[in-house]
């Protein structure tokens, strides 16, 4: 029984020395997929060294707390490699997950990708 291939969850582009991270799904609900983020994630701080870190939810319409999870460990990585974390284009229905869990105070959530590329 052979795994199935490793879908890339994650579009990633360089604008200046900031990585601009999207994602693929529009639902980040499954586990076996949070889990491939979060090594996706996690592998752009710890294998490629990138300090400075911009997620784009613009696609996203679901995200389960176990996703939050990851993002909670990838700020740590990213803190620890004394870089930068901003999220930008959260949903309102997702955005207030972030507030309920008070995790809108631990993230440096911004609106859009413009303003936030200016913020790093």
């Amino acid at each position: 029984m052979s795994a199935a291939p490793r879908r890339r969850r994650l579009e990633v582009e360089e604008i200046g020395d900031v990585t601009v991270v999207n994602f693929v799904d529009k639902k980040i609900l499954d586990e076996q997929n949070i889990q491939t983020i979060g090594e996706q994630l996690f592998s752009l701080v710890d294998e490629q060294g990138r300090k400075k870190l911009l997620l784009n939810f613009s696609n996203v319409e679901y995200l389960s707390s176990a996703a939050l999870g990851k993002f909670i460990t990838l700020n740590k990585k990213v803190n620890a490699a004394a870089g930068k974390l901003i999220l930008c284009n959260i949903d309102a229905q997702i955005y207030e997950v972030f507030e309920i869990t008070k995790l809108n105070k631990l993230f440096n959530i911004l609106k859009d990708e413009q303003t936030a590329l200016q913020a790093f």
